[in-house]
Formats: structure tokens, C-alpha cells, sequence
């Protein structure tokens, strides 16, 4: 049996913590997700375990219920993401020519301007809902898992097994799902775990800014932009929320680096 180093058992407990305090918040929450239940910024209680906000809402509760519009969000872009970037990494890959080509030099434009820049314009424009920060946000970076699924299926497709699957006239969607995919699943998964990491990151920060997730909706990014002028007075509800994304991307991390050193390297099918 595989022993799982006590960095990786750290993360995942903190992983799963997280995940089931956004499964269960309806359960797990004292108050309602925009309840007004007490004064402004009132300070730890047996009532209030982390204080009230800025307008006098249970922090705890918003913590619990930004947590949990924050991971949603940034699991489906994450799983949009690598759904996209992987299916269209892998056929310029096997396609090859002028198909890969095409593919690459476009995706070359869009990496060329900064995600967040792209983002707050398509925001400025768009009703900012969590459909479209999902589909913006998956798409924008499905141009990083494309060249990360593309360089390792370019190794692969020239694997005796790939080329004998050509030979026998097995069609481009057998070779990516049957012969690409399975040999290059490790290190994408890895990776998984860092994209994970940065679409937090990234919807954080879009909260932060106003383009984000919207009032009353609570997200940790809108938590910390609600109560940032606490901090001008000593008062630590802004700094709540910052812990919560920093345990959960660093857990994230080691259970992304455990998984990384049980592959055999970003070698597709050669390992």
C-alpha cells in the first residue's frame, strides 16, 4: 500500500474540509447568506464565533457561504477548462500539419494579452453572472492546459502503439480517447490541481475589483472588499477570508505536488 506523506494527508484534510463546508452550507451556516443578525463589525462571540461585517451580517456564515459560491465557481471553470483545453491540445497534436498550426498560433494570441485584462473588458460588457464568469474564466485558461495537453500528447503520438493504432485506421477520436488520453491523464491531473488553485485566485480577485460574484451573493474575494476598511481600525474581517483562500490553495498545492511525484514525469506514455 501506497504510504501518503504527512504534507499530502495535511492537504487533503484541509481539501476536504473545504469541499464539504460548501456541499453542506445550508446546513453548516448559523445565519442566512445576506441575514442582517447583529451592529457593525462586532467582535468575536459565543453568538458570533468570527464577528459581524461590515453591515452587521454573521461573518462565519458568509464565510461559509462564500466558500461555497467561491469552490463551485472555480471547480466547474476548472473542469470547463481542462474539458476545452485538453480535447483541442490533443488534436492539434494528432492531427498535426497545418490543423496544429492553426490551433497553436491562435491560442499564442490569446495567452499574448493578460487574462485579467481580457477579463475585466468581456466583464465591463457582459451582465456579470456565474454562468458567464465560469465560461469566461474556463476559457481563458483552457490556453494554458492546451499547450500543457498538447506537448504532452506530441511525445505520445509517436509511440509504436499510436502509430500501429494509424496503421489499423483507427479514426482521430479513437487515437485522442484511446490511445492519448489515458497515457497522458497523470500529469494533467496534476496540473488540475494548480489550475484549481489560480481559478480561486482569479475569481477572488475579479470579487475584489466589483466584476467578480455580486452582492448579496458572498464570495471570499467580496468578503475581503466589503470589510477592507476594518482594517484601517484594527478590526481583522477582511483578513478572514484571506486565510481561508491561502489554507486552501496551499493544501491544494500538496496534494497537487503528491500527486505530480507519483507520475513519471511529464513523458506521456513513455514512463
Amino acid at each position: 500500500m501506497t504510504r501518503i506523506p504527512p504534507a499530502a494527508l495535511l492537504g487533503l484534510f484541509f481539501t476536504t474540509v473545504f469541499f464539504l463546508c460548501a456541499v453542506f452550507a445550508p446546513f453548516i451556516a448559523p445565519y442566512g447568506m445576506a441575514e442582517v443578525v447583529g451592529d457593525v463589525w462586532e467582535p468575536s462571540s459565543s453568538e458570533f464565533l468570527l464577528g459581524t461585517d461590515s453591515i452587521g451580517r454573521d461573518l462565519l456564515s458568509r464565510m461559509i457561504w462564500g466558500g461555497r459560491t467561491t469552490i463551485f465557481i472555480a471547480t466547474a471553470a476548472t473542469i470547463l477548462s481542462f474539458a476545452t483545453g485538453s480535447i483541442l491540445g490533443f488534436f492539434a497534436a494528432v492531427s498535426g500539419g497545418w490543423v496544429d498550426q492553426v490551433l497553436s498560433r491562435f491560442i499564442d494570441l490569446i495567452m499574448s494579452i493578460p487574462a485579467l485584462i481580457f477579463a475585466l473588458v468581456v466583464l465591463s460588457v457582459l451582465p456579470t453572472t456565474i454562468v458567464t464568469l465560469i465560461v469566461l474564466m474556463g476559457l481563458l485558461d483552457s490556453t494554458r492546459v492546451f499547450r500543457l495537453a498538447r506537448a504532452v500528447a506530441v511525445d505520445i503520438t509517436v509511440m509504436d502503439y499510436v502509430e500501429a493504432a494509424r496503421l489499423r485506421g483507427e479514426k482521430i477520436g479513437w487515437i485522442i480517447f484511446r490511445e492519448t488520453l489515458p497515457n497522458a491523464l497523470s500529469p494533467l491531473v496534476a496540473e488540475m490541481g494548480l489550475r484549481f488553485i489560480f481559478m480561486v485566485l482569479f475569481v477572488s480577485t475579479l470579487s475584489f475589483l466589483g466584476l467578480g460574484v455580486q452582492p448579496p451573493q458572498a464570495d471570499w474575494g467580496g468578503i475581503v472588499k466589503e470589510n477592507k476598511e476594518g482594517i484601517n481600525y484594527g478590526i481583522q474581517a477582511a483578513l478572514y477570508p484571506a486565510y481561508a483562500i491561502a489554507i486552501l490553495c496551499i493544501s491544494i498545492n500538496l496534494v497537487a505536488d503528491w500527486v505530480l511525484s507519483r507520475t513519471t514525469s511529464l513523458k506521456g506514455g513513455r514512463g
